[in-house]
């Protein structure tokens, strides 16, 4: 078996795909945490560079839009879907605020690079070569995604992807952009 990351877990990259696809159901919260009770990002200092730019960037820097992070790797099946959807989500929501960063997971950069070739991603794509964010965050499977809110909280889960639960996905977006701040 292939290790990924030691600072992930220790986990490998059978259980990985073991997640992907038992975890593919949506795990999206229907409703969104409320802002009481949800819990900061964490490490949002961290910089990681950046795809298009080759510029380092972190969570922090987009406090005051609503982010999408979603953590992937280029062996991931559903990730080849998502790819084209987040790209019409930040083209639809942009200028309401949401901001899609994509979080590469893979410790080869060229397999990322492929992908990315492949899916002409339109929106920011980091590389965390190291693994510095997975563990914090919880990844359990790959894709994970997390909402956040302008103040830099995370306020809905999901693992996997799904056609089926785009509507959802797309709805708790839009829900969290009409709060504007509050």
């Amino acid at each position: 078996m292939i290790k990924v990351h030691q600072g992930f877990a220790q986990t490998t990259l059978s259980s990985l795909v073991i997640s992907c696809t038992f975890f593919s159901s949506a795990l999206w919260a229907t409703n969104l945490t409320s802002p009481a009770t949800a819990k900061a990002a964490p490490h949002k200092t961290v910089m990681l560079p950046e795809y298009q730019t080759n510029q380092k960037i972190s969570l922090e820097m987009e406090k005051g839009q609503v982010v999408l992070v979603d953590f992937w790797a280029s062996w991931c099946g559903p990730c080849r879907e998502s790819f084209p959807w987040m790209t019409s989500m930040q083209a639809k929501y942009k200028d309401q605020g949401l901001k899609v960063i994509a979080i590469n997971l893979d410790q080869e950069k060229g397999q990322a690079l492929d992908f990315l070739e492949e899916f002409k991603p339109g929106f920011s794509v980091l590389f965390d070569t190291k693994a510095e964010l997975p563990e914090d965050f919880g990844v359990i499977g790959m894709p994970t995604s997390f909402l956040i809110d302008r103040q830099g909280n995370i306020r809905a889960t999901h693992v996997g992807f799904h056609q089926k639960n785009i509507n959802e996905y797309e709805s708790a977006i839009a829900k969290l952009l009409a709060e504007k701040g509050e």
